[in-house]
């Protein structure tokens, strides 16, 4: 094959975006390029390892196209470690003695996990957490110790970036977790004091021990030579069945050392501005890189080196623009974010810090000495505002920097961001970069911009700029932004509610026939179904057509689980239950062999229901007096309350009374997501109403009403909307306030995102619900009193209906007949589905009644 050589050793991020740089550059093919990786796999996102817990498979972290490997110009060769590079002859001999030539050479070998010097960290039990191996590793022995019936402890070291994400995999995989850190507070590299400590207190909310300012001494050891306890300087030892070394990383430099090549001072193979190190025709980029006298284990200067190399070696003179070393993840559900001087160390910086412990959100920016040019920031427990600040390190605010740092809703609009400012640091582009995407080629929606700039097919923390640049400049441009719900509907879901009330049409047939085209597809079926429920409430949700636009669970009324079974949700309002009804769904679980589990919303679900059970759990919960949870809906999930003054001290009004007075209220009303409310009975919070969609806070004048906060994926925080209301006046302001969100929110819209994109934001929301400013209150309160007088439990409902009934089977052809594949294994107690792994060493479960068999 024609063309010069280029030899990359090393097959992991960095060394796959080289590669994608050079074969998107190198037209004319003046390169063929050999990459040799030492795992056995393609190159994967190591940034999303965590995610091997929840399911995914090793070949789903693979990045980009892998049509790149199939390029006859691109060479990858898996399992394949280099021993030596000789810089005179220009050739690396591999472990199996195999000589390769290079015209020029690329080493991107990063890093490995470093391990404390302490006694016994080799013990067996004791895992790093830097390859798919490793994680791979870890969770086969977790889950080993736990099949033997073990209850397992295990004790991460080091509580930074990695080390949280271990502890995030132990506790995933159901192993009491430690984290123990030597500095003072958790990610010390990333956060000040008040930010480890917020932190600290989130993550010890999620049942993770945090020990901060201790030092591991040993790992002491079982008479077998396994880990069994993690030994600490001063304090108690810590049980360990598993010990995870999270205690940072060191460039792998030993083939530039062997070779010659110059070697920093902490470690790392020196490179100038260009990337190239101390020999002629040797490059090193990524971790093992020492540049600017230093190592940074970081994945955009990486990125940054790979894109210099690559124009490099195309007759480019590209420099190094220094390291952005912004860090936004997720660590165990908790949002933390860092940029720019977040530590205030340029002469003169001052801070403006935001703290609300109650909340577990620490905020602080860091300016100019003059108050006006953002220095940098830290954001924990709330970091919604990191796309819009981060590019604007550098630059003027332009308003009170302090209304940046208030609770979400409260904060100025979006930042009009100069053409230089970096919008996606993992890539390198500028918010001009994506309007020039935009006006000059044409690009029209977010993946047509990310494809062609590479914004936001990284991390993704950029995306939501890159969206508001793509609408902003559509709407310059006079292009009206598409509110399409689907290819099927033109309009959005409040533009199609519209129409379904005006005109009174009540089938998806007619609808899709009179405003839409084609048959419909998975995302405007369910909408529909959902508006057809709110508009036309006495309705079951199995009626004729409505049955077949259904979600799955919405199709069965139950949640569909990962071994196919189901769970069933009884509704118990306000977490209130006698006695005698917790006596009856036990009796359930135990008569049908179901797991059972306390949810967060003061209910309890029962997992492990085949579809043709379902009938028969339902109607022994009916006849005990419970009614469907609406678990498995877009609806009203839970009200959650604290005892309020029935029993506490503290408590000044009724707080479970209010609660189940709204729950039963509200049951069964469909809406674009699920809804959930929360009552407290003082200002202690302890239904932590103000991280639902409505929440309602007990005073001595009445109630005050939160609205628009959420947990999940992207956390709010919810806003004050009116206080000191009577019980009239909150279930007034409550109706409204619901009734306007099904009116007028987007397909699958949470209430804080509806109430952040509406125009007039909260302050409209409160004009329309106390004030009447649209002239709409008479028709919300009519609309929310037509649900209420409507309301059937849709499981009592299909009890009664043998049409119904008769969907209620696994096999069309055998409908007495179970599916005999599903394997169970006891763990605590209770059964649970057989891994992967498990399964070939059980026999079908095999049901002679509704008892389940679980076998061991």
């Amino acid at each position: 094959m024609s063309g010069r050589h280029l030899v990359v050793v090393g097959g992991g991020m960095v060394a796959h975006r080289l590669v994608e740089a050079l074969r998107s550059r190198d037209t004319d093919a003046a390169w063929r390029i050999t990459v040799l990786a030492e795992e056995p796999r393609m190159p994967y996102d190591r940034v999303a390892l965590t995610s091997y817990f929840s399911g995914r498979d090793p070949a789903d972290l693979s990045l980009g196209d892998p049509t790149l490997w199939d390029d006859p110009s691109v060479s990858l060769r898996k399992g394949v470690t280099v021993a030596a590079v000789d810089t005179a002859a220009k050739t690396v001999r591999t472990t199996r003695d195999e000589i390769i030539g290079y015209d020029e050479l690329v080493l991107a070998t990063g890093s490995y996990a470093f391990v404390p010097p302490i006694k016994n960290s080799d013990a067996e039990g004791c895992f790093v957490y830097r390859t798919i191996d490793d994680v791979a590793a870890l969770r086969v022995y977790v889950e080993r110790l736990r099949a033997e019936g073990k209850d397992v402890n295990g004790v991460v070291v080091g509580g930074g970036l990695l080390g949280l994400e271990a502890a995030g995999a132990l506790r995933a995989l159901g192993a009491g977790t430690t984290v123990v850190e030597f500095a003072p507070r958790l990610m010390a590299l990333q956060v000040d004091e008040g930010g480890g400590s917020a932190l600290a207190r989130l993550i010890r909310g999620l049942d993770i021990e945090v020990l901060t300012s201790t030092q591991t001494t040993r790992v002491k050891t079982t008479s077998q030579g396994a880990a069994r306890a993690m030994a600490v300087a001063d304090g108690k030892d810590l049980p360990a069945d598993v010990v995870v070394f999270a205690t940072g990383v060191r460039p792998r430099d030993e083939l530039g050392r062997a070779a010659g090549l110059e070697i920093g001072e902490r470690g790392g193979v020196v490179v100038d501005e260009g990337c190239r190190t101390s020999v002629d025709g040797v490059w090193a980029i990524g971790e093992v890189a020492c540049i600017e006298s230093r190592v940074w284990g970081l994945i955009a200067p990486g990125y940054a080196m790979a894109e210099i190399v690559a124009d490099r070696l195309l007759g480019g003179s590209a420099t190094f623009p220094g390291a952005d070393t912004s860090t936004k993840l997720k660590l165990l559900g908790v949002d933390v974010a860092s940029f720019g001087d977040a530590f205030g160390a340029t002469e003169g910086a001052l801070d403006i810090v935001y703290a609300d412990p109650v909340a577990g959100v620490y905020k602080k920016l860091v300016l100019s000495d003059d108050a006006r040019t953002l220095l940098g920031g830290i954001l924990v427990g709330d970091a919604s505002a990191y796309s819009g600040l981060r590019p604007m390190v550098g630059r003027q605010l332009g308003a009170d920097p302090a209304s940046y740092l208030l609770p979400e809703g409260s904060a100025p609009a979006q930042l009009e961001l100069p053409d230089d400012a970096p919008v996606c640091s993992c890539n390198n582009v500028s918010a001009g970069t994506i309007r020039c995407a935009v006006r000059e080629e044409g690009c029209g929606d977010l993946k047509s911009v990310c494809g062609k700039t590479r914004a936001g097919t990284s991390c993704g923390s950029c995306l939501p700029i890159v969206k508001n640049l793509l609408n902003a400049e559509l709407a310059a441009a006079g292009v009206e932004v598409s509110k399409a719900l689907c290819e099927h509907f033109a309009m959005s879901r409040a533009e199609l509610f519209d129409v379904v009330r005006v005109t009174g049409l009540r089938t998806f047939s007619s609808l899709v026939e009179r405003h839409g085209t084609g048959r419909g597809c998975d995302i405007c079926k369910p909408v529909v179904a959902s508006i057809l429920a709110s508009l036309d409430p006495a309705g079951h949700v199995l009626d004729g057509e409505r049955a077949t636009l259904q979600d799955t669970n919405d199709h069965v009324m139950a949640n569909i689980q990962k071994d196919g079974t189901y769970s069933v949700v009884p509704r118990i309002p306000g977490g209130e239950v006698t006695p005698e009804g917790l006596i009856a769904i036990g009796e359930v679980a135990r008569d049908f062999g179901l797991y059972t589990k306390i949810t967060g919303g003061q209910r309890v679900d029962l997992f492990g229901a085949r579809i043709e059970q379902l009938p028969a759990i339902w109607k022994r919960l009916v006849e005990a007096g419970f009614e469907s949870g609406h678990a498995y809906g877009k609806a009203l999930r839970t009200v959650k309350s604290c005892v309020g003054s029935t029993w506490c001290r503290y408590g000044v009004q009724d707080s479970v009374g209010m609660a189940i007075a709204l729950e039963l209220r509200y049951r069964g009303l469909r809406s674009p997501h699920k809804i959930k409310l929360g009552v407290s009975g003082c200002a202690r919070e302890c239904a932590e109403a103000r991280g639902k969609d409505v929440g309602v806070i007990a005073t001595e004048n009445g109630w005050n009403l939160y609205v628009g906060g959420n947990g999940g994926m992207t956390p709010r925080h919810a806003q004050l909307l009116a206080s000191d209301l009577s019980d009239e006046q909150l279930l007034q302001a409550i109706d409204r306030f619901l009734m306007y969100y099904v009116r007028t929110g987007d397909r699958l819209q949470r209430t804080a995102v509806w109430i952040n994109e509406i125009e007039g934001g909260l302050d409209h929301v409160r004009d329309v619900v106390l004030n009447d400013s649209l002239g709409i209150a008479a028709d919300l309160d009519a609309a929310m009193a037509a649900h209420v007088d409507s309301y059937v439990d849709e499981w009592q409902a299909t009890l009664q209906d043998p049409e119904k009934l008769a969907r209620f089977v696994s096999f069309v052809n055998a409908p007495d007949q179970p599916d005999a594949d599903l394997r169970y294994v006891v763990e605590r107690n209770q059964p649970r589905p057989a891994t992967p792994a498990e399964r070939g060493q059980l026999e079908p479960v095999l049901l002679a009644g509704p008892r389940l068999e679980v076998r061991r």
